[in-house]
């Protein structure tokens, strides 16, 4: 009898073991007292983040593909195409989940055709490759830090990306006078969650490197809602009459930087592009064969000769160390 009553103890206890665990993958309320509050009592948002994604790569889900293509032995397996074909693997984007409800964009049309064609001429047409100021959503799930800075009337945002920054106002301004990249941001609070109206965008900007793009009828609302404290649920409703059918939105998460020397270390990105960008003005120009402002390049490889031999070395089965 010994042995079954221990088997009836062990399996009583590892059945309160499982009941007291929390289900793997279920939703879970954070604990209120977790949430950083300011002293009025609102979510203290205040610190470095950061968005681990590949939004910034395509908001929808994608395989891996070339970051620039072209048509390789076979028609349906595309492959690098000479600008980028020496990065080898780092020359591919990775695969990804995508981050709009539903995995759709309700382009119009005339707009598919467009991101298509922007998408195809990624490397001559998106504004992040010539350093312009992202805008938002872009901005934060861009592949870089940035820092919130929460006041009372005011919430500062700093970017890494080109030293970037935009003002959550919570009180009362007057409009700008003029469209801007980065919009006007007018934010409130419902509950614990800070929901933001941004509008006033210029046409220059894109949501990611896939070409999807916007015109200057964007409208933008932001929801910042906590998860814990290390962790914001970010969503942007995106309402564009001129190039979308319906409002569509944009949902992930953002991540506090944990570590202790936590900082921005600024992307002065303007210096950078220079050459990608006015290179085409240069009286002698570094790239030699341009069409209009699109760089055109050709790439010829020759194998050092002391690449040769340790090739012809691997292949007669005698390593180098044989020698």
């Amino acid at each position: 009898m010994r042995p079954l009553f221990a088997w009836i103890v062990g399996a009583l206890i590892v059945a309160a073991l499982l009941l007291a665990a929390p289900l793997r993958g279920a939703q879970t309320t954070p604990n209120a007292g977790q949430i950083p509050r300011t002293p009025a009592g609102r979510p203290d948002f205040s610190g470095i983040w950061h968005a681990h994604s590949s939004a910034n790569w395509d908001l929808l889900t994608h395989d891996a593909r070339p970051m620039v293509a072209q048509r390789g032995v076979y028609a349906d397996v595309p492959v690098l195409a000479a600008p980028v074909v020496a990065l080898g693997s780092a020359g591919w984007i990775p695969a990804g989940v995508g981050v709009v409800e539903g995995n759709e964009i309700p382009y119009q049309p005339w707009a598919a055709a467009r991101q298509k064609e922007n998408q195809a001429n990624w490397l001559d047409r998106d504004p992040e490759l010539k350093c312009f100021l992202p805008g938002i959503p872009r901005a934060m799930y861009l592949p870089y830090n940035f820092e919130i800075v929460q006041g009372t009337t005011k919430i500062m945002m700093a970017f890494e990306f080109r030293n970037a920054d935009r003002t959550i106002h919570l009180d009362e301004v007057a409009q700008y006078p003029g469209d801007a990249f980065m919009g006007h941001s007018v934010g409130r609070w419902e509950g614990v969650t800070l929901v933001v109206e941004v509008s006033r965008f210029t046409p220059y900007t894109w949501f990611d490197r896939s070409g999807n793009f916007h015109s200057d009828a964007l409208r933008v609302t932001e929801r910042y809602t906590p998860i814990s404290r290390d962790a914001i649920q970010y969503e942007a409703r995106i309402e564009d009459p001129k190039v979308f059918t319906r409002p569509w939105t944009i949902r992930l998460p953002l991540y506090r930087r944990l570590e202790p020397n936590a900082r921005l270390i600024p992307f002065r990105c303007m210096e950078m592009v220079e050459e990608t960008y006015l290179g085409h003005l240069r009286k002698d120009t570094l790239v030699k064969h341009w069409e209009g402002k699109t760089m055109v390049i050709d790439v010829t490889r020759q194998v050092p000769s002391s690449e040769t031999e340790l090739y012809e070395l691997h292949i007669s089965g005698n390593p180098p160390e044989a020698q």
